[in-house]
């Protein structure tokens, strides 16, 4: 299909917009817990299935993304994305108990599946990979500054609004989005493949049952064991997963592109670094208001500055990989995020709040340099025969990866709360435990070899020189 400069030029603003709302409503969510937990008549601290839910049902269906693109188009896949996830954010406001709330979140999640990978399997389509750092560059942007804008808009609307808002705000963006994507996506197709049912079902409950898992061991609601036998299940169905690929003609998710040694060590720093950054978002409006005691307005806004901060280091991520290449990069801004995660053990209701805005603003500026750089280098040696399912594959992760952290710094709490100290104690302990594990996933990064990536930065060198 012949690219015109018209659908060039509006892609990225597509995609950008996709990361946008889904990375925004991930989180909108997390501030207005409690009052949805009032609402509902359910404690805040057992809320976290209004979040994982969501990003369960996006990692076990981002798979099936890709086929579909493939199969149908990526433009009439996408707008059918957009309008699934704009209808689930209307029943979700309508919703009156957390069943009804849970059982909507999964409806947007089945379009939020779509919707981010597709547009970014059409940018893969659509560039060569010497073009990626740049474009990703710009439609990574709005999805760092999703997260930490979404607990502070939902402060806002908590305050002055009710928290059914938190949903409608996504409709009038799905509207534009849709209207968007006629005029400007592009329709990519390729040749007709079979879908792998059996890999889908082995790939997509293994997920489902490792973070289910996860998540009853912080919930507490079940005997351990039942929450091992899940865990363990879907390890299980994981392992069978790769024993069914080996020998599958048209596997799901094909096992040859993890020979590619920057795709793998991307896949599993994602998997790794995210348990970190994915966690701040949901613990720190928590803690502001369970803990400290703070407004839901004021613990929103206080995410602001991590939003300011990853601005800012978009303008600055091309450079800092040129002076230190991507596997020192990635090494200590790992160790950077983590001690940031940590120090938020120090702040006390009684500090100044200067004191948390500082350390906030310059994790916004780590988290963006680290997710620019992860995708890039992710997705940066694949060949045009596994951009599909790697673009796929790495949709998965970063949503998995995020309902790891959910779901794990929601154990680590949990855990903590069975000592004796006040609940501020217990979110200390759990945001020092998790930045100790962030600055241990560092070490996923030593696996990259000093030169990888510098063929994305000298082309786009090139290309400078090339237009001066």
């Amino acid at each position: 299909m012949i690219k015109s400069a018209r659908s060039m030029a509006g892609l990225p603003w597509i995609a950008a917009m996709a990361f946008f709302m889904q990375a925004l409503d991930a989180t909108i969510l997390n501030t207005a817990l409690p009052a949805i937990a009032r609402s509902l008549n359910r404690s805040p601290l057992a809320m976290q299935s209004a979040v994982i839910s969501y990003t369960l049902t996006v990692a076990m269906l981002i798979p099936v993304s890709g086929w579909l693109a493939d199969r149908f188009g990526t433009r009439k896949v996408f707008i059918i994305a957009v309008s699934l996830f704009t209808l689930g954010s209307l029943a979700c406001a309508l919703s009156n108990s957390l069943t009804m709330l849970v059982s909507f979140r999964v409806v947007q999640g089945i379009g939020g599946a779509m919707m981010m990978p597709v547009a970014r399997l059409a940018l893969l389509r659509a560039y060569p990979r010497s073009e990626l750092l740049p474009v990703l560059n710009f439609v990574t942007m709005p999805g760092l500054i999703g997260p930490v804008l979404g607990p502070m808009l939902g402060g806002i609307l908590v305050t002055w609004a009710t928290w059914h808002w938190i949903f409608l705000i996504n409709i009038p963006m799905g509207v534009l989005g849709i209207i968007y994507a006629r005029k400007y996506m592009p329709d990519f197709t390729t040749p007709k493949r079979r879908f792998d049912l059996i890999g889908f079902i082995l790939f997509g409950f293994g997920l489902v049952l490792l973070s289910s898992g996860i998540e009853l061991f912080g919930e507490r609601i079940v005997a351990t064991s039942i929450a091992v036998a899940v865990t363990f299940g879907g390890v299980l169905l994981l392992l069978l997963y790769i024993f069914h690929a080996r020998r599958a003609s048209a596997p799901l998710i094909p096992l040859p592109m993890f020979r590619t040694r920057t795709f793998s060590v991307g896949i599993l720093g994602n998997v790794a670094s995210r348990l970190g950054t994915g966690c701040v978002p949901f613990l720190m409006p928590l803690m502001l208001q369970v803990g400290f005691g703070y407004s839901a307005l004021l613990a929103g806004c206080m995410m602001a500055p991590t939003a300011l901060g990853s601005l800012l280091a978009k303008s600055m991520v091309t450079q800092v990989l040129r002076w230190f290449g991507y596997r020192n990069t990635l090494v200590w801004i790992s160790v950077i995020i983590g001690a940031l995660i940590a120090s938020f053990a120090l702040q006390t209701p009684t500090m100044g709040l200067a004191l948390l805005l500082l350390p906030l603003f310059v994790l916004g500026m780590a988290m963006s340099t680290q997710f620019t750089a992860m995708n890039t280098i992710t997705l940066a040696d694949l060949n045009d025969a596994n951009a599909s399912s790697g673009n796929s594959m790495l949709a998965v992760t970063q949503q998995i990866a995020i309902g790891f952290g959910v779901a794990v710094s929601a154990a680590v709490l949990r855990f903590y709360e069975n000592f004796d100290g006040s609940t501020e104690q217990h979110f200390h302990a759990t945001f020092l435990t998790m930045g100790i594990l962030t600055v241990i996933s560092g070490l996923v990064f030593r696996m990259l070899k000093p030169g990888d990536g510098r063929h994305l930065i000298s082309n786009r060198e090139k290309r400078k020189k090339s237009a001066a």
